[in-house]
């Protein structure tokens, strides 16, 4: 599931409209459905929209021979 889907499902949770994600992030409307179209976000992004909707993210890469979690 891409960034972009995850996004969408959290604003339906958080009972918010793209167009108010937007104004928080300082966008335009159709900057982030954009983003959202193309599932193009920085690591920076991410971490303001997790604090606009309230969210903890977690961003980790997993060794896939040791599982170790980096």
């Amino acid at each position: 599931m891409g960034m972009a889907t995850k996004i969408r499902i959290l604003l339906i949770e958080r009972n918010m409209k793209i167009k108010d994600l937007a104004e928080q992030l300082g966008y335009s409307g159709n900057n982030l459905s954009n983003k959202l179209k193309n599932d193009n976000f920085s690591e920076k992004e991410l971490l303001k929209i997790a604090e606009i909707l309230d969210c903890d993210y977690k961003a980790t890469f997993i060794m896939r021979d040791t599982g170790k979690e980096i």
